[in-house]
């Protein structure tokens, strides 16, 4: 690290001893488990955590990185010189029963207060989510109490703050279906955390109005009651059709956001590009849209395997693809080089 951050570093130990570590290597936060070190790392579990380190980022103004399970992240293998955040503790909590947080019932911190809600067939209820919150245990949780329409989210491996952060979606819904608004914090700004509603959140296909900056703490969610068994049924179909359609391993799911009325992935197929290696990485066999890193693998693998699917594609149809995978650190890639959760 530089002296600048070094100094950074001492800072945030000194306010929040325990939580602050350094040069830790990005692949430990990344489902594609890849990229070189972060040079700070703090791991936030209250609010008042939060609040104390947005006092010092503001001040400081440091590129920060804010990472959920770094499901749609990819570092360079040089790494990241800036403070990486992760949220944890607290900002995990699932509250089935959540008053409106607008109201001001929870806006330290999701599930401050709960309130019994109306129950009964085809009620409409709320669910709250803290920011560091797994997609797919949210969606078990709530169908498990038989609240539905969050089904969809058990197909996507984020975080509640990235799916804000990028508009996440599938299964034909996506987040600005279901979310009633967020809470979020900027680490740039020592105000306390907003709250924003669906229209102020500015969703738009995989973007949100949030800069990278943003934290979201917690976010609510419109559900409708229903019987358990069909919530579980609906997961259950969806988890079936992942694994029949999607390969696991070392991947951070769709790399390419689909062109408007065709999908990525079969433009990648169709332009001869299954099977299509660079290093340790490989277009998958099972699902055209996603990247397979094997043992070995570099982050830069990655990011020119993109590069020359975009060429192959763009040559047989015309199309350029767009990254829905965020790039820090490398090179620009006409416009996918770009900091973001996950």
């Amino acid at each position: 690290m530089n002296a600048a951050l070094d100094a950074l570093a001492a800072e945030l130990r000194a306010c929040l001893p325990g939580a602050v570590t350094t040069n830790v290597p990005f692949e430990e936060m990344s489902t594609y488990r890849l990229g070189g070190p972060v040079a700070v790392v703090v791991r936030v579990t209250s609010a008042a955590q939060l609040e104390a380190l947005a006092a010092i980022t503001a001040a400081e103004r440091p590129p920060v990185l804010v990472t959920g399970r770094g499901s749609n992240l990819l570092v360079a293998d040089t790494g990241f010189a800036g403070v990486g955040v992760l949220l944890e503790g607290d900002f995990e909590m699932v509250d089935l029963e959540a008053a409106e947080l607008s109201g001001g019932a929870g806006a330290e911190l999701v599930g401050a207060e709960a309130a019994d809600l109306p129950g009964g067939a085809g009620a409409v209820r709320t669910v709250a989510a803290g920011g560091a919150v797994a997609l797919p245990v949210l969606a078990r949780r709530a169908a498990g109490a038989g609240l539905a329409g969050l089904e969809f989210f058990v197909g996507i491996p984020g975080s509640v703050g990235g799916a804000v952060h990028m508009n996440a979606g599938g299964h034909g819904r996506e987040t600005r279906d279901v979310i009633v608004g967020a809470w979020v914090q900027d680490l740039y700004d020592a105000a306390p955390p907003r709250w924003l509603t669906t229209d102020e959140l500015a969703f738009g296909y995989r973007h949100s109005v949030l800069s990278d900056s943003d934290v979201v703490t917690a976010a609510e969610f419109r559900v409708d009651v229903d019987e358990v068994a069909a919530c579980e049924e609906r997961v259950a179909q969806i988890v079936r059709w992942r694994r029949e359609h999607q390969p696991g391993g070392a991947n951070a799911g769709s790399v390419f956001r689909n062109p408007p009325d065709d999908s990525a992935g079969r433009l990648i197929e169709a332009a001869g590009c299954k099977g299509l290696r660079v290093g340790g990485v490989v277009v998958s066999d099972k699902h055209a849209n996603f990247f397979q890193a094997e043992p070995g693998a570099q982050a830069a693998d990655v990011h020119a395997l993109i590069a020359e699917v975009r060429r192959r594609v763009a040559e047989a149809f015309d199309v350029d693809l767009v990254p829905e995978l965020r790039m820090i650190g490398f090179a620009e890639l006409d416009g996918g080089d770009e900091e973001a959760n996950a």
